[in-house]
């Protein structure tokens, strides 16, 4: 009977300590295997439609694809923006597209942006600017500093989520790692 009890009490400390870390998380846009929530038209600094504002949602269709929201840039979203384009570059096979929306009324950010495009020598994502609290549709946290989406067919197939300060080396590579989730079979 005691060890009945111990037992119950050491899952119960663990449960509650499972509880209390997942409550340090932030949940942010639409979850896996949810709808993308459809268009939306923030404004283009690289890309095909630089210079004006376009629905990149409407440009991938339903090809699969990387989208990361961030409200600024930092190293870790510049170290995350340069490892999706060179996913996208690689995947250009099967159609794949990628695009950053800034989440920030920052004067001077468009320059900013076209700046780190050049420098960094991006080819294929495109970088985007929209108002600080995103598309209200995808619900993307006020929380959440970086939010990455990878969907395919419109479907999300993998959300994550970080405070600022959270992105780090570890995660951006887990992210890399999950990319072939939204790519078809070969």
């Amino acid at each position: 009977m005691k060890m009945h009890r111990i037992v119950g009490m050491s899952l119960a400390s663990a449960l509650l300590a499972g509880a209390v870390f997942a409550a340090g998380t932030v949940k942010s846009g639409p979850q896996v295997s949810e709808d993308v929530p459809g268009p939306f038209h923030p404004y283009n600094v690289t890309g095909k439609a630089a210079g004006k504002k376009n629905c990149l949602y409407c440009s991938n269709g339903s090809n699969p694809v990387a989208v990361v929201f961030a409200r600024e840039v930092s190293p870790a979203v510049t170290t995350l923006i340069k490892k999706l384009d060179q996913c996208t570059a690689k995947n250009g096979d099967c159609r794949m597209g990628s695009y950053v929306v800034f989440l920030s009324d920052k004067e001077g950010l468009d320059k900013e942006l076209k700046s780190l495009a050049d420098k960094a020598k991006l080819e294929k994502i495109v970088l985007s600017i929209d108002n600080p609290a995103g598309p209200q549709e995808y619900k993307i946290s006020k929380d959440a500093d970086v939010t990455v989406l990878l969907y395919t067919k419109h479907i999300v197939k993998a959300n994550h989520a970080f405070k600022k300060g959270e992105l780090k080396d570890k995660d951006i590579e887990a992210i890399v790692k999950e990319v072939p989730k939204i790519l078809p079979a070969k």
